[in-house]
């Protein structure tokens, strides 16, 4: 796959002509540097897909029931799920390992499961909900109220990041198609590959009314201009990107809904009384190792702070020391032992290279890796080391600010629970923080002061520590999203 990278709009696959070739974007194997695949949009009508969605999208999706579109949502599920094999072997081109994979796209096959079953479960078997019981207005019962739940006239815009091609499109996509709103998908372009091969497994399935989903393989730099009330866009990527999509006119003044998820430094707590020995402290290592290698650090729902009691601190770094070296193996994921892959891109290297510079600039220490090269890798790859930095100042504002979107984490210290409080509030708004505790007084002191701070919260002990979903993993059963900085 070395030619332009198609898009599928308008119930059709197009790509640009010849000419766009000497300016697409070249996208890369993360691990050896191998041309991929190239991206340009050079020439597409950006109105026209979005005018399609709104006409033969809408059409389409409005003639089915919320359980009709519940059932072909599990087939489409099954339609992946019978051809995912091809994409495992395409997500290792983005460093994948199998492990990495499996979050991605049984993580996102498993959110179409998840709508399909919730809608039948949940929604009536027709095309509007009804909300809460009759309002009488009238004496006589003449003049009634009711709430009715109706779909948005417009279409569903997913503007994507990197790291979840495929989980992070499904988990949009499902719940707009069960709404019966059509979806157009903007993947990000170093892994906009994998976005394209689950698309057309979708559309070559035939489960895809018309109009429902368009995939634009590529940028999209008037979007927002040709977007109207009705119309919503749910972005994931950086805060600063979020903040400028957000003060366009038509999110400010037009009516289109904008809702992001953006850089989170989300924190793991180990509870006072998890100390060494205790299986809430190896619950909470297994548990930090695990955050810090997946997807080689890659996920929104990373551990960046390890909140720790300051006894603990050293056993901590030595236990996260250990692990490391015992379990894994940065290479191509397509080699045998390998556990970690590289980051998606080289951009992507560089740019958490200088992340980690900036953090020991305001006082991170490296007490795990190095931000050499690891040995043995291929040169032309986007390979780092599991990093682990620790910081003297708890307060500092960079560890609870400066985001480094790879396999890198920091260890800061506590010494009461108002303190770890304080510690978890300081990212602004997190996604996720996790409590390694088998103290009920703990949970209950840490839940009460962080809940508001986040998203979601998951509390690890001895008694769940083997049936948990992890820190980080996709739960489509709950709300995800998270307040202040995390975007919502």
């Amino acid at each position: 796959m070395t030619g332009i990278l198609p898009s599928y709009v308008r119930d059709a696959w197009w790509t640009p002509d010849a000419s766009a070739e000497a300016s697409a974007t070249e996208v890369r194997d993360a691990s050896t540097g191998e041309l991929v695949a190239r991206v340009s949009t050079e020439g597409l009508d950006l109105g026209a897909v979005l005018e399609h969605a709104r006409t033969v999208g809408q059409r389409s999706l409005g003639e089915l029931t919320f359980h009709q579109r519940a059932v072909l949502l599990k087939q489409m599920a099954l339609a992946l799920t019978e051809r995912k094999a091809e994409l495992y072997e395409i997500s290792a081109r983005a460093g994948a390992t199998k492990r990495d994979s499996w979050v991605d796209i049984d993580g996102g096959i498993g959110v179409l499961f998840t709508y399909s079953s919730k809608g039948r479960r949940e929604l009536p078997n027709a095309k509007v909900v009804v909300d809460g019981p009759v309002e009488p207005l009238s004496k006589d019962g003449s003049f009634i109220g009711r709430h009715v739940y109706t779909r948005l006239p417009g279409v569903a815009v997913q503007i994507n990041a990197f790291n979840f091609p495929v989980w992070g499109s499904l988990e949009k996509f499902a719940p707009a198609f069960l709404a019966g709103v059509p979806t157009v998908v903007k993947p990000a372009t170093p892994t906009g590959y994998l976005a394209e091969a689950f698309v057309r497994i979708l559309v070559e399935s035939g489960l895809l009314p018309a109009g429902s989903l368009q995939l634009v393989s590529g940028s999209v730099p008037d979007l927002f201009d040709h977007l109207r009330v009705g119309d919503l866009v749910g972005f994931t990527g950086s805060a600063s990107t979020a903040e400028r999509l957000r003060a366009h006119d038509s999110v400010q003044t037009g009516g289109v809904r904008f809702t992001s998820e953006t850089d989170s430094i989300n924190a793991s707590v180990l509870g006072t009384d998890a100390v060494p020995g205790t299986p809430e402290f190896d619950a909470y290592v297994a548990q930090l190792v695990v955050e810090m290698t997946s997807k080689a650090g890659q996920k929104c729902t990373a551990i960046r702070r390890a909140i720790v009691p300051a006894a603990s601190v050293d056993a901590v770094v030595d236990a996260v020391r250990a692990r490391l070296a015992a379990k894994v193996v940065v290479g191509d994921p397509r080699t045998e032992g390998v556990t970690m892959g590289p980051l998606a891109s080289l951009a992507q290297r560089d740019e958490v290279l200088r992340q980690v510079r900036r953090l020991q600039e305001a006082g991170g220490e490296l007490v795990i890796g190095s931000t050499d090269t690891p040995e043995g890798v291929d040169a032309d790859g986007a390979f780092v080391a599991p990093m682990l930095l620790s910081f003297t100042d708890a307060t500092a504002d960079a560890v609870h600010e400066v985001e480094a979107f790879g396999p890198v984490a920091s260890v800061i210290a506590y010494d009461t629970i108002d303190q770890a409080v304080d510690l978890v509030a300081r990212g602004g708004g997190s996604l996720v923080t996790s409590v390694a505790t088998h103290d009920p007084d703990v949970a209950v002191a840490l839940a009460s002061g962080i809940a508001a701070m986040n998203g979601r919260l998951l509390f690890l002990d001895r008694d769940d520590a083997r049936t948990s979903t992890g820190h980080g993993s996709p739960v489509p059963h709950l709300v995800h999203g998270g307040p202040g900085r995390a975007g919502g």
